[in-house]
């Protein structure tokens, strides 16, 4: 989902970090093989993910929804030294093309991965984190929240995709649609809990950036 005009779009792609050729392989791969391709973060956000990273130089990175690996890949271009990324998916078939493009990469010894309910791995992962990325299943976004706040590190970041849902977050929302109903949840927790302070970006289908206070 795009909210601005493709002309404006293109422009700022146009004007804005390159996407590495490795990552453009894995992105190719990904539309070529896998079901859903536009799930993948691209371009324009892998490069904002990578700065984001770049400027916070985490020790600690917690992703939640791994895919096939494209935003994990990013997010570890800012990993401090000897630093190490988590990245959760509940989905094992993608497990091997993760580990194709991991095992390739420079971040090989930097990147632990888990299969199974992040709502369960969290709580055994013994770490605390300076930077979370969540793109996984719309509707346990509240739960994932209320499991990272107490492990983030004091001015950690936590970055939330997808938060303006294709615009349904300012439409009538229908009694069966659990994702936007957990979305107008979970964009109200951000906006009122005072530990965090927060802005969202029209990025894509919306990014929010939160910040520990």
């Amino acid at each position: 989902m795009h909210f601005l005009p493709e002309a404006i779009d293109d422009y700022i792609l146009k004007h804005s970090a390159k996407e590495p050729e490795f990552l453009a392989k894995l992105n190719r791969e990904t539309n070529q093989k896998v079901l859903q391709p536009r799930m993948l973060s691209g371009n324009y956000q892998g490069r904002i993910l990578s700065l984001i990273s770049k400027i916070i130089a985490p020790k600690s990175i917690l992703e939640i929804g791994t895919y096939t690996g494209y935003s994990a890949l990013c997010l570890a271009e800012g990993l401090a030294k000897d630093g190490m990324l988590h990245t959760i998916d509940i989905n094992e078939e993608l497990y091997d093309f993760q580990q194709k493009y991991f095992q390739a990469s420079e971040f090989k010894n930097n990147i632990k991965q888990y299969i199974g309910d992040a709502r369960k791995i969290i709580p055994e992962i013994n770490s605390k984190f300076d930077l979370v990325f969540i793109d996984a299943d719309k509707p346990n976004y509240p739960a994932y929240f209320e499991l990272i706040i107490d492990k983030m590190n004091p001015g950690g970041v936590i970055l939330s995709d997808n938060v303006l849902w294709s615009g349904k977050v300012v439409k009538p929302v229908k009694p069966d649609d659990e994702s936007t109903q957990a979305l107008l949840k979970y964009n109200k927790m951000l906006a009122e809990d005072e530990r965090i302070e927060t802005v969202i970006l029209p990025i894509r289908d919306g990014l929010t950036l939160s910040r520990l206070k």
